[in-house]
């Protein structure tokens, strides 16, 4: 199943996408009135002791189906409590974090160590959905999109995945390793979106197709694709290493790492168009602006 929020006169309401037709939604929401966001529907599926996708299944079994939503048109799909994220996950991300920095070797010995880098991104009022728009910050000349694969993360266990967009400043954090939460956390600084996809409903999260496009003034600037095949580390590694000796907010998101990076010295400017797709989850797409 997929999750979407939608933004109603009063209220928020929680629809599911049947993924086997794809066409098909639900409005949870009609059929259980308490159930308004995909937190209430995790919480709910941890106190029956069974998966969001199951509990789903059971509630709409007998329910007429509305309007299924559209990805560009989504609400946030979630407010997650606190948003984090792993760096130098994949072999293109640790290459290019060595050519932005002065010291590399401290981002090799990470790719090659035990222990992942897991850090602080976001909180809600820095986090942004589907059509919202980015930021880059003004104090920075060279910032980048970030495409990953989000864990949605119920008392630390893997319970879904979204789409992630980890913008970046590069010239900030490759000046000196100390600047990460500078370059990583500010305003607009992270998206999600555009639903969130059942765990189960996900065969393997280590094999999915992702691509990036970024359009300036209507025109591709850049293009490519790769896939989650290349990430170094599985999800539960990530994790774990997440909830070690951390006490990890009821409803989180770990974003899981760099898979695409634009090439030289390539910056994001305002007014450009970032569109992320990852295969079974969805698209994307998020202006951008300097904050």
């Amino acid at each position: 199943m997929q999750y979407y929020r939608q933004d109603g006169d009063d209220a928020s309401r929680l629809l599911a996408v049947d993924d086997a037709s794809g066409t098909a939604a639900y409005d949870l929401t009609a059929v259980k009135p308490r159930l308004r966001t995909f937190r209430d529907l995790a919480a709910a599926a941890n106190v029956a002791g069974t998966g969001v996708d199951a509990l789903t299944a059971d509630l709409v079994a007998d329910e007429p189906t509305v309007e299924r939503p559209d990805d560009a048109e989504a609400a946030l799909p979630l407010v997650p409590e606190e948003v984090w994220a792993a760096g130098v996950t994949y072999e293109i991300s640790e290459q290019a974090r060595e050519e932005e920095s002065g010291m590399a070797d401290v981002y090799l010995d990470v790719y090659d160590a035990e222990r992942p880098e897991i850090f602080f991104k976001a909180t809600p009022s820095r986090t942004v959905g589907p059509g919202e728009a980015v930021g880059v910050r003004g104090d920075s000349d060279w910032n980048v999109p970030e495409p990953e694969l989000g864990l949605v993360c119920y008392d630390g266990e893997i319970v879904g995945y979204t789409v992630g967009n980890d913008v970046s400043s590069r010239d900030i954090e490759g000046e000196n390793p100390l600047y990460l939460p500078q370059a990583k956390v500010y305003d607009r600084c992270c998206a999600i979106g555009p639903c969130v996809v059942g765990a189960d409903a996900v065969d393997d999260p280590h094999d999915l197709g992702m691509s990036m496009r970024i359009e300036r003034d209507g025109e591709t600037v850049y293009e490519d694709a790769t896939s989650t095949a290349e990430m170094a580390r599985t999800c539960e590694e990530l994790a774990a290493a997440w909830r070690a000796h951390n006490a990890v907010p009821e409803m989180g998101v770990l974003l899981t790492g760099t898979s695409l990076v634009p090439e030289g010295e390539f910056t994001l400017t305002p007014g450009d168009e970032v569109t992320i797709e990852i295969a079974g989850i969805g698209e994307l797409s998020n202006g951008v602006v300097e904050v």
